[in-house]
């Protein structure tokens, strides 16, 4: 470890204002010498990384220091990132999966196929990088079959235990263009295509009669529909609620406004004449971006679970929506999917926050004897 390397860690804690360290390690990396900052951040985790209350300059100056070498083009670049999330905490899979998206949108496939030959010592990346980088690359609309290195991984048997491995190596029609984040040196931006849904009132308690309703939700199919906002109740302020409903007769679409409100769910409670419920026709790939979009990247205090994760928690969100079954293939969980009638839903009761991250989603089955319904919301 150089002198250099040695003040900065030991300066760090009684730091009032970081700037000047990333600075320092931008003129290094201007000047070429990209396994400096490499090697300072693996010192700086190997010194605070594992501290249960690690310093807010350690986080600061780490998470710079990364999106320097990731978003930095060209395979030096990867190799020492890669070097890096190996040795800095190789266990962390959530420094794991953020690394891997962040390599995905700064470097190209060319240059990432480093990860899957290993290059050299330094340059040895995890399965569970490659896992990841593999979907998020997908994500980006990559073609994995025109490299070759990255091919041949993705299509060896051994990985097949991986949850990710279920995943299809191309886009689907329903997945269309996922809404991704941009990663800058200074931070990332996105869109999110939710939110508190407006619209005229569709006064649910007007029409009648209402078929009879008996409950099917179970807790495979709870933790199944939720898996796309998990992580706003786990790591944010936020909840959910998801249900599935069969029915004695075929439901209309014109009566399902009050069938919804009929139907017990907390998200509904106190729906009325002067309650704005809005209720609109969606179609899939709507449902996928809004599911996507919440499990990659998170709620009001948290950053999701990133592309690949989250693409694979959208898919199970959705297949568990239109009563498909998860170990079915994907192109069946698709046409399962497809086949099904979707609505996006909003109301203003007290259990929706209405502030930014709003979801509730209903799927009618073919023939229309069975309802599946999702509601998530979340405020910082």
């Amino acid at each position: 470890m150089s002198d250099r390397i040695q003040k900065i860690i030991a300066e760090l804690p009684d730091l009032k204002n970081v700037t000047k360290v990333w600075d320092m390690a931008e003129r290094r990396l201007g000047q070429g010498d990209v396994a400096f900052v490499a090697d300072l951040s693996i010192a700086l985790a190997d010194r605070y990384g594992s501290s249960a209350a690690q310093v807010w300059q350690y986080r600061s100056v780490f998470d710079h220091l990364l999106r320097l070498l990731t978003t930095t083009s060209g395979q030096e670049h990867v190799e020492q990132a890669l070097r890096l999330v190996s040795a800095a905490s190789p266990g962390n899979r959530k420094l794991v999966r953020y690394v891997a998206s962040l390599l995905a949108d700064g470097q190209t496939a060319e240059d990432l196929a480093l990860a899957f030959t290993g290059g050299s010592s330094r340059a040895a990346a995890s399965e569970e990088l490659r896992a990841c980088l593999v979907q998020e690359l997908v994500l980006r609309g990559v073609t994995v079959a025109e490299s070759p290195a990255i091919e041949a991984w993705a299509t060896s048997s051994h990985w097949g235990y991986h949850p990710l491995a279920w995943l299809p190596l191309e886009l689907s029609v329903i997945e269309e263009t996922p809404p991704l984040p941009s990663y800058s040196v200074g931070g990332a931006s996105y869109s999110i295509p939710y939110g508190p849904q407006d619209g005229p009132n569709v006064a649910p308690g007007s029409v009648t009669p209402l078929p009879q309703v008996t409950e099917t939700t179970t807790e495979e199919f709870s933790q199944a529909a939720t898996a796309a906002v998990a992580n706003w109740a786990e790591e944010s302020n936020g909840r959910s609620e998801a249900g599935m409903y069969e029915l004695a007769e075929p439901v209309e679409a014109e009566i399902l406004p009050g069938l919804l409100a009929a139907l017990g769910l907390e998200c509904l409670s106190g729906v009325g004449p002067r309650t704005p419920f809005a209720l609109s026709a969606c179609r899939p790939e709507h449902a996928w971006r809004m599911l996507f979009a919440a499990a990659s990247t998170g709620g009001a205090y948290n950053n999701g679970v990133y592309g690949a994760y989250g693409r694979l928690a959208a898919w199970r969100s959705l297949a568990a929506l239109s009563g498909a079954s998860t170990a079915a293939p994907v192109g069946e969980v698709e046409r399962n999917i497809q086949e099904c009638d979707w609505y996006s839903f909003g109301a203003a009761t007290k259990w929706f926050e209405r502030v930014a991250w709003d979801i509730g989603l209903v799927s009618v089955a073919p023939r229309a004897r069975r309802i599946a319904v999702l509601a998530a919301t979340d405020t910082d």
